[in-house]
């Protein structure tokens, strides 16, 4: 389930609640009973390191290099090998 923050407009705290998609925002300050506005939070979900996207569909990705071992010799130790 997802985690929403809402801020009380009389006491000026802010709070998390789980709730679930369908939930109903709440209304009513957890400390106070005061209004309480949804606020827009940042996610957390975040894509870090090269990735999917850097390595094969970013418009200025170059090809990547031919494998060394492949002009003469097999590729059983090559760490590109274990990738394809």
């Amino acid at each position: 389930m997802p985690v929403y923050e809402y801020k009380c407009h009389d006491c000026g705290i802010v709070f998390e609640a789980r709730q679930k998609f369908s939930d109903a925002p709440l209304t009513a300050c957890t400390a106070c009973g005061g209004k309480v506005e949804k606020m827009i939070s940042l996610g957390g979900f975040a894509l870090k390191g090269g990735g999917w996207y850097q390595s094969g569909y970013s418009a200025g990705s170059a090809q990547p290099a031919a494998c060394p071992s492949s002009a003469g010799g097999g590729c059983a130790g090559c760490p590109k090998a274990a990738n394809e």
